[in-house]
């Protein structure tokens, strides 16, 4: 018991330590809980405080609902926030006043709130209708005259404009979050495993090893380069979004930094080589334990020899850099021509070795296919690479420090 007390207090302070001296996930958890903290207790003080209100806790929930990683999904968040509890307190109101708050009334009201509440517009915030629907009609039911009941809907309406705004005001004032290394370490992470599948890949086609243990080892790498390709696009979304209406992207220390969207074009070509590695990875576990491979070693080599030279392409993936760019999209784009060579060498071998490429129950015509697909894609890629290292900046300088493929 005190070893695992003492364990705990050992990753505590690692995490600490972590968030106290870089940035990452760990800084940006506890500035988010600061934020949010701050930003409830402001609304929470107004009203109370200042406005004296009946149920001052509709401020600080609003406050930290639409709290948020970037300034602009904050904004979306409280628009369709306030959107939705405008349309809930309507509700409550038009059938209260035409009605009355009678027991019976309450399942229209659920109906008609529930209703609009599928409305896509609303996004996540959907459901609040019938939550803030729900809550009005406990405050109108509560009330004994008309002239209190409009004013404790108005109120419920106010304490949570209020809350938005507060809790926008904190986001975009105190460090509004600049995602635009999300974008390269979403790619790192992504040209990591596919560096290491092509990596173990080749080593084994360059043994002849394609059994059944080694393939569904390329199929686990290759199912985590997937997972990787998705949060890379979803790194790559939250570093755009955090862009607009973000003050800290006028400043000159971040300016050079602020065309993130120019890394879709790397994703897009990266992100199908990966399914298409997939596919053939899939190809190869189906592959007859009694193939004979020995004739065709040469063969393999040639593929193994391509797929180390897609391997370098990946790795330079897996260390892109905003700043070192023009050098890398130089690397890419010389490995690329590697690349060429040796997908040439591989149709060459191909052809001398008479490959059976139209047997539908052997790998090879596979092999052939998507070898000129992964060079297509890769060649896209370095293509990408380049056109992202000379995408004008927001000064509108076109200036590109390397030179031509």
């Amino acid at each position: 018991m005190i070893e695992q007390l003492k364990d705990r207090a050992r990753r505590s302070g690692a995490w600490v330590g972590r968030a106290r001296r870089s940035h990452g996930h760990e800084r940006e958890l506890v500035l988010m809980l600061g934020k949010s903290t701050l930003a409830a207790t402001a609304a929470w003080w107004v009203a109370q405080d200042l406005l004296s209100a009946t149920s001052p806790a509709f401020a600080p929930f609003s406050a930290v609902l639409v709290m948020n990683a970037t300034v602009y999904r904050s904004l979306w968040q409280a628009v369709r926030y306030a959107g939705a509890v405008v349309v809930g307190v309507a509700v409550q109101g038009a059938l209260g006043f035409l009605i009355g708050p009678e027991l019976f009334v309450f399942p229209l009201v659920a109906v008609i709130a529930l209703t609009i509440g599928q409305w896509p517009v609303l996004g996540e915030q959907r459901t609040q209708v019938a939550t803030a629907a729900f809550f009005a009609f406990s405050t109108y039911s509560a009330a004994s005259s008309t002239g209190e009941r409009l004013e404790q809907l108005a109120q419920i309406v106010l304490l949570v404009l209020v809350g938005c705004a507060l809790g926008l005001a904190v986001n975009l004032c105190i460090a509004p979050p600049l995602r635009y290394r999300g974008a390269e370490q979403g790619i790192q992470v992504l040209g990591r495993e596919v560096e290491h599948l092509l990596a173990d890949m080749a080593d084994g086609l360059r043994r002849g090893d394609v059994s059944a243990a080694r393939t569904r080892a390329w199929i686990a790498v290759g199912t985590r380069a997937e997972r990787s390709l998705v949060q890379a696009r979803g790194s790559l979304s939250t570093a755009e979004d955090s862009l607009p209406f973000n003050p800290r992207r006028l400043l000159p220390a971040h300016r050079g930094y602020l065309a993130v969207g120019r890394f879709r074009q790397i994703l897009l070509p990266i992100g199908r080589s990966v399914y298409q590695l997939n596919s053939l990875n899939r190809s190869l576990s189906q592959w007859q334990e009694t193939e004979n491979t020995y004739g065709y070693l040469p063969v393999l080599h040639a593929y193994a020899d391509f797929l180390a030279v897609l391997r370098d392409i990946a790795h330079v993936l897996s260390t892109i850099d905003t700043d070192a760019l023009p050098a890398q999209a130089e690397e890419a784009g010389r490995l690329s021509y590697s690349a060429q060579d040796g997908l040439r060498a591989v149709l060459r071998s191909a052809e001398e070795a008479g490959l059976p490429l139209m047997d539908p129950t052997r790998p090879y015509g596979v092999l052939v296919v998507e070898a000129t697909r992964l060079m297509e894609e890769f060649q896209y890629t370095c293509d990408a690479l380049r056109s992202t290292a000379r995408t004008p900046e927001p000064d509108g300088s076109q200036e590109w420090a390397g030179g031509g493929r």
